[in-house]
């Protein structure tokens, strides 16, 4: 059996109502100028949307085949007794030209007892935003149930939603059951679980191409809600050159920040999982084992659990979210 390598993959591209074309422009995905693409899923396991490799001997294999091939040297030892043959994260990069829907999603405990399922919790991690863009996250204000309810009905929800102004950096953890909407005009890569359930409680009273409502999710989205305020919601980290700086850690992922502006070499034999690192600033190059693969501003590239020891270098500037669990 050939070993493993730094793997790209065919990005699957989501058209949506609020999708614009910062993907095409600023992320260099292959996009019509027609579309509005809303996001594009760079590493996605998830039935009916599974990434297939685009280099190397594994070109055109599925995420799922190359797990059934290469088991935990692929995902690590711990990964695969857990998850098995599924792919524990789904990695997007996403462009809002609109305001999406106010919108929660359940924990692992409400979505397996309702869709036999996980449940998703996800990070936000802002690569671009217009002047003034803002996000909903959270609270702004101590609410029960039944505040909730009777300022849905009286389509007052913005009046106890938490709203940010967002800049490039900034980051947003969002965990299951936390009432959330990216805002227009923003660019952002998200990691999250391996999930496609959304409860979406209101959609501004936008109409689709067809002049009909989207649908809503009420009665499901009530006890998937987390009803606590915090008087923070976004990520506080530093960020230290040539050097790999924490953002974000829960149950479900790591997520590192490396800002490089000369080569660096890995040693990840304390990480038994794969990799995976998003580039949200400039370029560089992960060499491995005689191997070599560029990645840009808008690239995702996993690095198999198998490969332990390996170097990233840049000629000018490269930024790279990484990301394990």
């Amino acid at each position: 059996m050939k070993n493993l390598y730094p793997l790209k993959f065919m990005p699957i591209l989501k058209n949506k109502i609020w999708g614009g074309t910062k993907l095409k422009t600023l992320l260099n995905k292959n996009i019509s100028a027609t579309n509005n693409c809303g996001e594009s899923w760079e590493i996605s396991g998830v039935e009916n949307s599974i990434s297939v490799v685009s280099n190397g001997f594994l070109k055109n294999k599925s995420l799922t085949e190359l797990i059934e091939i290469y088991n935990d040297k692929l995902v690590g030892k711990k990964v695969y007794q857990f998850f098995g043959s599924e792919f524990p994260l789904l990695i997007k990069f996403i462009d809002a030209s609109d305001v999406l829907s106010i919108q929660v999603h359940p924990d692992d405990g409400l979505a397996y007892q309702r869709h036999q399922s996980k449940g998703k919790t996800e990070m936000w991690y802002i690569i671009q935003a217009d002047e003034n863009s803002e996000l909903i996250s959270g609270f702004n204000q101590e609410i029960d149930k039944n505040i909730y309810l009777k300022h849905l009905e009286n389509k007052g929800l913005g009046k106890i939603l938490n709203s940010e102004k967002v800049k490039s950096g900034d980051v947003f953890f969002i965990p299951a059951g936390r009432v959330h909407a990216i805002g227009k005009g923003i660019l952002l890569a998200e990691i999250q679980q391996t999930s496609d359930i959304t409860y979406r409680i209101y959609d501004w009273d936008r109409l689709d191409k067809n002049g009909d409502s989207r649908e809503l999710h009420t009665e499901l989205a009530v006890d998937a809600i987390d009803y606590s305020f915090h008087q923070n919601y976004k990520s506080k980290y530093e960020t230290n050159t040539n050097s790999c700086s924490e953002i974000e850690s829960c149950k479900y992922f790591t997520c590192n920040i490396l800002k490089l502006n000369k080569s660096v070499e890995k040693d990840i034999t304390s990480i038994d999982s794969f990799v995976i690192y998003m580039c949200v600033e400039g370029s560089g190059t992960i060499s491995c084992n005689n191997q070599e693969v560029n990645i840009s501003m808008g690239e995702t590239v996993l690095l198999p659990a198998s490969l332990k020891n390996y170097s990233i270098s840049t000629k000018t500037e490269v930024r790279l979210l990484e990301i394990y669990l």
